[in-house]
């Protein structure tokens, strides 16, 4: 079956015909004859066993201006439903063309800027912040949001009550008294005193309500914030790489200041204002007639009609704004992370020009929601004072006709002005309320974000196991079979790499830079998959492994050593968690940081701080090593674990190193550029532009004629022999 596209102005439309042969060109033909008519269409396509039909349809509207050919499989949802207008890009679908492409010079139709609200997307943001207010089995919590919704009510219908106490009041002052000591003023004193209950009541309940839901808002905004960040520490490394940390942090902290808003607006303030609105439109059309009821129901519509529309024209305002306050944070925040090397090329300046033109930006932004929303309060207090006016012209002529009193001006007055209250304040929810749901946004699609690496269905959970001859770990076996994986589509790190590393042993992995040697431990670690291949541990594919099984089994030194902006201790103690103070301080001993421990004035306690910047490059690395050896993993990787340190100190870590794994119940990988630092192992592979060159242990490939293992050795070499004479001839000189 042929699949064809349809393009309109910037968007496409799927066509699947199953006469390839093209033996009838009926549908062709109309699709001709739309395109050159330059004449708007609407059509909706559905897709039988035989062909195509073109059936009206309201909800594809726009111009043919031309037909393109291609073979691209298209997903099932686009060829055999109704369709609505889909983008394509011509660089992924569009083929050689196998009919001539007919153009037109159709004018393209403006697509209605108008936004729609609520959106699907706002939809389904509420729809899933419900499930937090009225979560299933948790009768604690919707007992709460029942209370409070019961304090709503009577807050609100005490509030109606308060105008006509105040309207009893003036009517029994404007008569007659005729006994002036007694019953009258009594009666007058009762009803101030109910005016005052009534009044003090309302907002006592509405207290109390607020007190009451205050949990429920907070277990909400708890609760997301920490599937968000669960959620985000599951997504894959490459996701986390193309992203800015500064900008993910705002729109968390913006997100979760919006669901408070929210949560509270819906529940406490959309709904009770709907119902107070009601109650005293249906009051006045009791009280005091139709036309009353005629200018409150209109005013409503206008204010409502006003409102909305003009909230959703300020929204991109506010999205433009959020988006330069993100590119804001995140160029504060990347400046401050590399605060050596800003220093160092003295680029201080071009930074604060950088984060002056988002500033820019966000003030532009800020200045036109503050305009907007000067524009709105301005119509809204228009429609408001409009009615106002109106109702009181109608209220004045009635007292002076006899047909009302002088305490029904005061009530129509009282109503009207307790009407204006949630009417600007539903005028202001709804404000906030669309700008809250525009940044929680970012949150949930942050939430959305699929993630890659996962686990098969009925993964293998893998435990260290243990020999019953001398109580050691099995050791485990590596094994990649014809690997090809690439960081983008169109470069490849590895291609058909193939090599096996034997359970227990010492294997290390060289070459050249950007040879593949890292990308090998972030495959095994399931950083990434491989886009072909297997890699297996003990014959298993890794993919079919429980992710948190297999990460458990392996301990990383990585190059560039991640630090947290806490204690020594707590860096330490971060390899596995619950550790001993004799476990912990046995691997500090190990890796030769006791001595860096007792200088320091505050020892253990000391604060490496951010990224580890205040202790230096060596120091770091042992303080990984230490780490890596409290994690005491079956399957040991060492990216360059030892580049930034001096030789002795070197020499003396990989003879700890050595010795943890004499006994070869682990397998360990060194990923190194120093060749001196992995003679000593069982196996060496060698990579080149992706693949492995040559494997085998150093004297094996030192043997072997036009060995790039042997040409990066001798390099090597006659590089240490010349430091080392001109060290002679310094010390000789001194």
């Amino acid at each position: 079956m042929e699949k064809y596209v349809i393009y309109t102005n910037k968007r496409a439309i799927c066509y699947s015909i199953s006469n390839s042969s093209w033996d009838t060109k009926e549908e062709y033909k109309k699709v001709m004859l739309i395109s050159r008519c330059n004449r708007q269409f609407s059509r909706s396509i559905y897709s039988s066993c035989s062909k195509t039909l073109f059936k009206s349809n309201p909800l594809i509207t726009g111009h043919f201006t031309s037909v393109k050919y291609t073979n691209q499989t298209i997903p099932h949802n686009l060829c055999f439903k109704r369709l609505n207008p889909r983008r394509f890009t011509t660089e992924t679908i569009v083929k050689k063309p196998a009919e001539p492409i007919v153009k037109t010079t159709t004018t393209p139709t403006k697509a209605n800027p108008q936004t729609k609200t609520p959106t699907i997307s706002e939809l389904k943001i509420l729809k899933d912040l419900f499930k937090y207010i009225w979560p299933n089995g948790d009768n604690k919590v919707k007992s709460r949001v029942l209370i409070a919704l019961s304090l709503l009510i009577g807050a609100k219908l005490l509030n109606v009550q308060v105008p006509f106490f105040f309207k009893q009041t003036i009517d029994s002052m404007n008569v007659e008294w005729s006994d002036p000591t007694i019953a009258l003023p009594a009666a007058i004193g009762l009803t101030i005193f109910s005016y005052g209950v009534a009044r003090f009541g309302a907002v006592l309940l509405g207290e109390l309500r607020n007190a009451i839901f205050a949990k429920v808002a907070q277990n909400a905004i708890r609760t997301v914030s920490l599937e968000t960040f669960q959620h985000l520490m599951k997504l894959d490394l490459g996701w986390h790489l193309s992203r800015q940390t500064g900008g993910l942090t705002r729109a968390m902290d913006r997100g979760t200041k919006g669901i408070s808003y929210v949560l509270n607006a819906m529940v406490f303030h959309i709904i009770p204002i709907t119902f107070e609105i009601s109650v005293v439109c249906g009051i006045l059309t009791y009280q005091f007639g139709a036309s009353f009821a005629g200018i409150t129901f209109t005013t409503m519509l206008l204010y409502t009609i006003f409102t909305i529309r003009t909230t959703a024209w300020r929204t991109q305002f506010r999205r433009n704004a959020n988006k330069a306050d993100n590119k804001g944070a995140s160029i504060a925040l990347d400046s401050l992370i590399n605060f050596e090397a800003v220093k160092y090329f003295n680029n201080e300046n071009y930074l604060a020009s950088k984060y002056n033109k988002s500033l820019v930006n966000y003030r532009d932004s800020q200045i036109k929601v503050s305009q907007s929303l000067a524009f709105l309060n301005s119509g809204q207090n228009f429609i408001f004072t409009s009615a106002l006016t109106a109702m009181m012209y109608m209220g004045c002529t009635g007292v002076l006709g006899g047909s009302l009193t002088v305490g029904d001006l005061v009530l129509i007055n009282q109503l009207v002005f307790q009407l204006s209250v949630p009417l600007n304040f539903l005028g202001s929810v709804y404000r906030e309320l669309k700008q809250s749901l525009i940044d929680m946004e970012s949150l949930f699609k942050l939430r959305k974000n699929e993630i890659l690496i996962q686990n098969s269905n009925n993964p293998l959970v893998v435990t260290p196991q243990t020999s019953n001859k001398n109580g050691n770990h099995v050791p485990f076996e590596i094994k990649f079979e014809n690997v090809t994986f690439g960081y983008h589509p169109d470069r490849k790190i590895l291609k058909n790499a193939s090599f096996v590393i034997p359970a227990g042993s010492k294997a290390a992995v060289v070459g050249p830079s950007g040879s593949g040697k890292s990308t090998i431990l972030k495959l095994v670690f399931r950083f990434y998959d491989p886009q072909q291949g297997k890699i297996l541990i003990n014959g298993v594919d890794i993919r079919d492994i429980d992710i948190n099984s297999l990460r458990k089994l392996i301990g990383v030194v990585p190059q560039d050593t991640p630090l947290f902006n806490d204690t020594i201790w707590e860096n330490v103690k971060f390899g596995r968690i619950d550790a001993t103070e004799a476990e912990i301080n046995g691997v500090i001993e190990k890796a030769q940081l006791r001595g860096l421990i007792d200088k320091l004035p505050q020892g253990l306690e000391t604060i490496v701080g951010e990224r580890g910047l205040m202790i230096s490059g060596g120091e770091k690395q042992r303080l990984a090593i230490a780490r890596v050896l409290l994690k005491n993993a079956d399957i040991m990787f060492f990216d360059e674990a030892t580049s930034a340190l001096d030789t002795h100190t070197e020499q003396a870590l990989l003879k700890t190193i050595r010795s943890n794994f004499k006994d070869r119940s682990r397998t360990s990988i060194y990923i190194a550029h120093r060749l001196r630092t992995i003679a000593d192992a069982d196996k060496i592979i060698v990579l080149e532009d992706g693949s492995v060159k040559e494997e085998g242990t150093h004297i094996e490939l030192l043997s072997r004629e036009h060995s790039l293992y042997k040409d990066l050795w001798n390099i090597q070499e006659n590089l240490d022999m010349i430091e080392e004479v001109l060290e002679e001839e310094k010390a000789h000189e001194t």
